[in-house]
């Protein structure tokens, strides 16, 4: 059976379907306009860090663009990681690595794509932690991806002082939504 979880208060959703901060519904414009600064935010972090990518968001950023219909959710965990830990419901899977060894997937970038819509469609990628997704993107960047973004944190944060993951950051912990088997 499958279970979906979900956040019914996140404030930062530029979906013109949903109020806005102010509790007004937003226009198409003002989706627009707060899905580039989301986007122009996630830029200038990367470049502030020397990141060889377009961008780094926030899960709550990423869920913004992502409901907005402005990007693509890819995850690229393993198969098996997306069935035994959850996923986020509609979001692509393209594996960066595979199997219980993680053996880098030599198809990646021509999944990626071809599920994408091509290299210059916004793409947003996420992992357990953000770090596998951040290899993904630099490799899609170099490989000509022009609108690539990594999720920080990942799905499922850092570790916590128990090395545990769930309570420190992470797409589950931010209450966004996701689902498992």
């Amino acid at each position: 059976m499958t279970q979906l979880h979900t956040n019914t208060t996140s404030s930062i959703t530029p979906n013109t379907n949903q109020a806005g901060p102010s509790g007004h519904q937003l226009s198409a414009t003002d989706a627009v306009s707060a899905s580039e600064e989301l986007l122009e935010i996630a830029r200038l972090r990367a470049a502030d860090s020397g990141l060889a990518y377009t961008g780094a968001l926030y899960p709550l950023e990423a869920w913004s663009l992502v409901d907005a219909g402005v990007a693509t959710l890819v995850d690229v965990r393993t198969a098996e990681e997306r069935k035994f830990v959850g996923q986020v419901p509609g979001s692509l899977h393209v594996a960066w690595q595979t199997g219980t060894a993680l053996i880098k997937n030599p198809r990646f970038l021509r999944e990626l794509e071809s599920k994408a819509g091509g290299k210059d469609s916004i793409v947003v990628l996420l992992c357990r932690s953000g770090k596998r997704s951040a290899a993904a993107a630099e490799a899609a960047a170099k490989a000509g991806f022009t609108q690539v973004y990594n999720v920080l944190e990942g799905f499922e944060g850092d570790l916590d002082s128990q090395n545990q993951r769930g309570d420190v950051g992470g797409w589950r912990y931010w209450k966004l939504p996701w689902q498992q088997d």
